[in-house]
């Protein structure tokens, strides 16, 4: 499953490339929409995107916990090797030290993640705040060919900014397409 990065121009042809995609077969849960008119794709009933897609809560989430992980491990050896509860220590309380500084670096990690906007969108900042919309097509591979001729023909308006092989991998990159490639499909 690939996600295209389309990028349209106007409230009006984001509901009617949305109309044209149901229309194909996509289904609601494969279309989501990133603008900064929230309350527009409210009032056309379009799907609109969700925090992990919107926000780096899954990518700091992760990295936090591998932190806290690095750090209850390097604990768990301070405590086996210091002893400070005796020679007798729990092997129990290794494994809650474990425990407790993964959860607690992946809590503080999605409190920082939710603060950000996703890695992946930080490149379409500028389009989204000049009031575009930005939409994000997960398509099967058997969907794919069928998908970009109908958005080359029936929507020309919209452009296809970037391919991902699939969005919610916190930690891949975006393959943003250059203008070179885009004349060259034209």
């Amino acid at each position: 499953m690939k996600c295209f990065y389309y990028l349209a121009p106007t409230l009006k042809s984001t509901q009617q490339i949305s109309t044209d995609l149901q229309d194909a077969g996509v289904m609601d849960w494969f279309l989501h929409i990133i603008a900064r008119d929230e309350a527009g794709l409210k009032r056309e009933h379009l799907h609109s995107s969700n925090y992990l897609e919107t926000t780096d809560l899954l990518r700091d989430g992760l990295i936090g916990a591998n932190i806290g992980f690095i750090l209850a491990v390097l604990a768990a050896g301070a405590v086996w090797i210091l002893e400070p509860f005796g020679p007798q220590t729990p092997k129990v309380l290794y494994f809650f030290v474990v425990v407790v500084f993964t959860l607690f670096g992946a809590w503080v990690g999605g409190l920082t993640g939710i603060d950000k906007e996703n890695k992946k969108l930080r490149r379409f900042h500028e389009d989204l705040e000049a009031g575009k919309y930005l939409i994000l097509l997960y398509v099967r591979s058997e969907q794919e060919e069928n998908i970009r001729d109908m958005m080359r023909t029936q929507h020309p308006e919209a452009r296809l900014v970037a391919i991902d092989r699939h969005f919610l991998n916190p930690f891949s990159g975006v393959r943003r397409r250059r203008r070179r490639q885009r004349a060259e499909a034209s």
